[in-house]
């Protein structure tokens, strides 16, 4: 019994010290980690920007798995995608721009507007006025950011895309010849260098419809100076009617050369 006894006192004695050890191992634990904790809220108070940089690390976390675990749902809302201003927002004059290619292409004010305020960045930015930049997008496409000529013209400046894919490669491909913006983008730095290469606006809107070397341009670059005209005139404070235009394929023409014209324009408009 005595031996027995004494095995029984030396595994308490064993247990309650394993326990002492236990406990004493916890609280450090829980000592170590209050001390992180408040060493942590510390650091996060005193700089500011660190703690900006783990709510940004965590919102991109929260965003993976959002798109993980449901791919079917949008990060980003119908109007952050929409190409599309408040007309009340632009400038008066941008405004009445606006307003009158709204009613006379029969397109909603607001993204036009949209493409208003991006002509009139695009014309400052290139040095182009705004207003031919306007007036070649009503004639090649009447604002119809998905129109497509006969020989693959396409978006709202009709650039013919598969000449131009190094100006789509940053937009990430050619699919974005369909992004009114990019687009009007792309477009505008075609016709800079049709002007360019020309030397006068006239001769650039020939190259820009792939005209330059044929006898006639089928009446393109007097359709597109004309609206011109009427759109500066809007601009400069002035009230014409906005009549309904009858709406003719920039690249057609009444003469006999008329069949072989846009082969041959699919092979300059560059």
């Amino acid at each position: 019994m005595t031996s027995f006894q004494s095995m029984l006192s030396g595994l308490r004695t064993f247990g309650s010290d394993v326990a002492d050890g236990l406990f004493e191992v916890t609280h450090s634990g829980f000592a170590m980690l209050g001390l992180a904790v408040v060493f942590a809220a510390l650091t996060l108070t005193v700089k500011p920007e660190i703690r900006e940089q783990g709510e940004q690390h965590l919102m991109e976390w929260l965003r993976a798995r959002q798109v993980t675990e449901n791919p079917g749902d949008f990060l980003v809302g119908p109007i952050d995608r929409a190409t599309a201003a408040d007309p009340g927002d632009l400038p008066k004059q941008q405004a009445k721009v606006a307003y009158w290619l709204s009613k006379k292409y029969r397109v909603a004010p607001e993204p036009i507007s949209a493409l208003v305020a991006e002509a009139y960045a695009l014309g400052i930015n290139n040095k182009l006025d705004p207003t031919l930049i306007l007036a070649v997008m009503a004639i090649e496409s009447g604002f119809n950011p998905f129109a497509q000529s006969s020989v693959g013209a396409q978006g709202l400046m009709q650039v013919m895309t598969k000449i131009h894919v190094d100006k789509y490669e940053t937009a990430g491909g050619n699919l974005a010849a369909f992004d009114p913006v990019t687009n009007l983008r792309v477009g505008v730095k075609v016709l800079q260098e049709c002007i360019k290469r020309a030397g006068s606006i006239e001769g650039g809107l020939r190259y820009y419809v792939g005209a330059a070397n044929l006898d006639t341009d089928g009446g393109y670059a007097q359709k597109v100076l004309a609206e011109h005209a009427r759109i500066l005139s809007v601009a400069s404070g002035q009230r014409l009617q906005a009549t309904q235009p009858r709406m003719i394929p920039a690249s057609t023409t009444d003469t006999p050369e008329a069949s072989g014209f846009d082969e041959v324009a699919a092979l300059f408009k560059s």
